[in-house]
């Protein structure tokens, strides 16, 4: 597979810990402004079918700039999900504490997510560049994967056909939702047209398979040469998914074994206990942006390789997202193609050219919307 195309002499940049630990931000004022997010189609997972989602944007201004995060947490998911909306309006109502609130969140990962990348983006002017970066200048590009819902046979053969012909070379598709031998039929169809050296299959099954059955299914869906299956069964059976990772003809990648770990020692141990391939890293989920670099410390002590993914995030999200991934500088394509899921988002420099996700500097925001009242 083509590699990221970064250039050969590689960019150092600030540690985000000492960014945020080093502000000097004050006299500031923060609202919360609510959004639904409608999803152009229900899309399908594992865990039920989505039609749309609440988000919460803070807004943190100093009288002359203005930054925006986003809080995006994932109902039946986020460890936050129940709570976020009163702990972000907390956070809004006492702003210019940000400092104690930066190191007393890990238990809402989504409010932390969205103060960090409100004051970053503050910190630059409110311009929405976070990280200034060859990324940001336009002079870069981050290969991602193309992401396939579930649906039954015809929907997921359309919409493999189609990220096939926008030039996605690496599919993550989600599965465990629908009938195992009609995924089995799809991956079938797809190696029959192209070999793993054409396209790389992900798989996401998002806890769907049952402990006894998980090693048979493995070993039926290794002979279509996918490059990694994310969470067989459910998070929190540590033994077990080490027996899988273990045993499993495909490499294992962990994604909801992640979510409410924020203790350093703790993401150790299981690290240590599970030892998978891979870790899938959404901040929105795994602590913030502070949080994904904890885990990638870790995981980078162990030998174990990492990718980020956006968590259904708006454009605001997914712009922190991807400027914070490409400072990474992590070869390994990225899940961050979610722009495009609902009817109404916000214009962003962002955009997708084949596989590569890109940004024009030239390229406005049009952040009208979040100041709407919505009827």
């Amino acid at each position: 597979m083509p590699e990221i195309f970064y250039t050969s002499e590689q960019s150092q940049y600030t540690d985000l810990f000492d960014r945020l630990r080093n502000l000097a931000l004050t006299n500031l004022t923060a609202r919360v402004e609510e959004k639904t997010m409608v999803f152009n189609r229900p899309s399908a997972t594992s865990r039920g079918v989505l039609t749309e989602k609440k988000v919460w944007f803070l807004t943190v201004s100093d009288g002359n700039f203005t930054g925006i995060g986003e809080c995006a947490p994932l109902t039946g998911l986020s460890p936050d999900f129940s709570t976020a909306e009163a702990m972000i309006r907390e956070v809004a109502s006492t702003i210019n504490e940000y400092q104690d609130w930066l190191m007393n969140l890990d238990e809402y990962p989504s409010v932390k997510f969205a103060l960090e990348t409100a004051l970053l983006d503050l910190d630059n002017y409110g311009n929405k560049i976070l990280f200034p970066s060859r990324f940001t200048e336009g002079k870069e590009a981050i290969l991602i994967n193309g992401l396939v819902w579930m649906g039954d046979a015809e929907f997921m053969v359309k919409e493999i056909n189609q990220k096939l012909e926008e030039g996605f070379r690496v599919l993550k598709m989600k599965i465990g939702a629908v009938d195992f031998a009609q995924e089995c039929y799809i991956l079938e169809q797809i190696r029959a047209m192209f070999g793993p050296d054409e396209i790389e299959i992900r798989l996401d099954a998002n806890g769907a398979f049952k402990t006894h059955e998980v090693i048979r299914k493995l070993e039926t869906l290794s002979s279509y040469d996918i490059h990694s299956i994310e969470q067989p069964i459910k998070a929190g059976k540590w033994d077990d998914m080490s027996d899988i990772c273990r045993d499993s003809p495909i490499p294992i990648a962990l994604d909801e074994e992640l979510i409410g770990i924020t203790d350093t020692d703790e993401m150790r141990e299981m690290l240590e206990t599970i030892l998978p391939a891979y870790v899938i890293l959404k901040p929105t989920l795994c602590g913030g942006l502070q949080g994904a670099e904890d885990w990638i410390a870790s995981s980078d002590e162990l030998g174990i390789n990492w990718w980020s993914t956006s968590a259904l995030e708006s454009n605001i999200g997914l712009n922190a997202i991807a400027q914070w991934a490409y400072t990474k500088q992590n070869p390994i394509p990225q899940g961050l193609g979610t722009g495009k899921l609902y009817q109404r988002n916000f214009d962003s420099p962002l955009y997708l050219e084949a596989d590569l996700m890109k940004f024009d500097p030239s390229g406005k925001w049009d952040l009208s919307w979040l100041y709407e009242i919505d009827k």
